[in-house]
């Protein structure tokens, strides 16, 4: 059965392109003009990934990525004009996955495509090992892998797939430092290293999320030089 992709974008040649390229990867493709058309195919159609665009009339794509991830955990890369580190760190927190900047090479936005399609049926739906029935715990952060659940003092923590995978990979190796390239190579199931700086991004968001004060983290250390790791 082939995989389906959402792509939401207001300009129609670049959907069209993007669209080709996936129609000739073997993916079938769904697409929207704006965040409204989006959500209603959304919940309409089985989608395995969502290619979404920051700006668009109607709905934009942040609003959509909220309501999106209150209804699938299926990957969403976000697309944006804009290549401020701010513009990254605020798409990423509404719970994209990725960030692709205008002007793409579609060969690069494909490849990532399929890095992300490949960790999501490697890793499950969820995002974490359907197999491992661990429960870590680190002074007041309790992760339970099989459930995809996080507190913190007791609280609650809505973490996306991505960021759940990546704080169970560090937490599972407690002391190890892992420098971006490997928890790319980890988390994203893709040798090829094609985070741009999508690794910290992710980082500092599961930071804003757990840590009492994200500045001095008591869980998610950085190593200066060398990496993460978690304590």
């Amino acid at each position: 059965m082939k995989q389906t992709v959402l792509v939401a974008d207001d300009d129609l040649e670049i959907r069209d392109v993007i669209r080709i390229y996936l129609q000739n990867e073997g993916y079938s493709v769904f697409e929207a003009e704006n965040g409204v058309e989006a959500l209603e195919l959304l919940r309409r159609e089985t989608v395995n990934l969502i290619i979404l665009d920051v700006m668009m009339p109607r709905m934009d794509g942040i609003k959509a990525c909220f309501k999106m991830r209150e209804i699938t955990s299926a990957p969403i890369i976000m697309l944006s004009a804009k290549g401020e580190d701010i513009d990254k760190i605020t798409g990423l927190t509404t719970g994209a996955d990725d960030y692709v900047a205008k002007p793409f090479n579609p060969l690069e936005l494909i490849a990532r495509v399929k890095a992300h399609l490949r960790r999501q049926s490697l890793t499950g739906a969820n995002g974490s090992k359907a197999s491992d029935n661990a429960i870590l715990e680190l002074d007041n952060l309790i992760i339970d892998i099989s459930r995809h659940h996080v507190s913190v003092r007791g609280k609650e923590i809505y973490l996306t797939p991505l960021e759940f995978s990546i704080l169970e990979l560090l937490a599972s190796h407690r002391g190890q430092v892992f420098n971006i390239e490997k928890i790319y190579q980890s988390v994203w199931k893709e040798d090829k290293f094609l985070s741009d700086n999508t690794v910290m991004v992710h980082i500092r968001n599961i930071r804003e999320k757990i840590e009492n004060n994200p500045r001095e983290p008591q869980y998610v250390k950085t190593v200066w030089g060398v990496g993460y790791k978690v304590d």
